[in-house]
């Protein structure tokens, strides 16, 4: 039987009289890759900011690896999941070594010490993500791509069940955004991690996931497998617009490309 990492009923969430979400419900089994597609403003960041309890105040039901989101306190939620926003600032003065170190806080207690085994879990994480070999570099002085996976390298460190990225590829070339959607099936994978990732990109979201859900003006419009977003019905829908269709030439998988549908 799955179990379910995630599990949303009727959830809304308004500020003031702006309703963002509306009676929003879906399931994420655990283990699963989930993606999160939609128009800008639709809803899909502040979601996961209401799952990590950034945002309060939502109305519905959240329960997360079984247990009420409202019965977690931050530190026990951090053990739980972990999150990856859109953008942080890297002009921190810390190294990546030291930065992917404090993400080991869950796991602390209030006057202990780093240990053998969070230098162990740092380490192997490091290597796992490939960021072992810029560990003493400042922040800063990285790149995008390299900042983004140190990011993500931090959020595996926090050994969480559960890991929400926001947009996890947004501003990296082709060469990383594919870099990065490798990590994130390796984290999948080999940590038995499920992943609830937010991306305008149909494309990815639909060869890298085991279900897609569209989230329209705060509600779900489309809830399914990938291959059956890829349908002109389904997307006029979600992005009031018509899309063009090609097959991938080695998977045959349908996906999206731009320009105009003919009418």
């Amino acid at each position: 039987m799955n179990n379910s990492a995630i599990k949303i009923e009727n959830v809304s969430f308004a500020i003031g009289s702006k309703e963002i979400l509306r009676d929003v419900s879906f399931s994420v089994v655990e283990n699963q890759r989930i993606s999160i597609i939609g128009p800008n403003g639709s809803g899909k960041t502040t979601l996961l900011r209401c799952l990590d309890k950034i945002l309060t105040g939502y109305k519905g039901d959240i329960t997360v690896d079984g247990r009420n989101l409202q019965s977690y306190n931050q530190k026990q939620l951090a053990r739980a999941l972990a999150y990856v926003p859109q953008s942080m600032p890297n002009n921190v003065p810390f190294t990546v070594r030291e930065f992917i170190m404090m993400a080991r806080y869950p796991h602390l207690s209030p006057f202990s010490v780093i240990d053998t085994e969070d230098e162990r879990i740092v380490n192997e994480t490091m290597e796992m993500t490939e960021t072992a070999n810029f560990a003493d570099r400042r922040l800063a002085t990285l790149s995008g791509g390299e900042f983004q996976r140190v990011n993500i390298a931090a959020a595996v460190a926090q050994q969480s069940k559960i890991l929400l990225l926001d947009e996890p590829a947004t501003f990296l070339d082709y060469k990383h955004q594919e870099e990065i959607q490798t990590l994130l099936e390796r984290i999948n994978t080999e940590q038995a991690t499920t992943t609830v990732s937010v991306t305008h990109d149909i494309n990815t979201a639909a060869m890298f996931s085991d279900a897609v859900i569209a989230i329209k003006n705060g509600q779900v419009v489309f809830n399914g497998k990938g291959e059956d977003v890829m349908n002109n019905e389904i997307l006029k829908k979600i992005y009031e617009k018509e899309f063009i269709f090609v097959e991938h030439p080695h998977t045959g998988q349908k996906l999206v490309i731009p320009g105009q549908a003919s009418q």
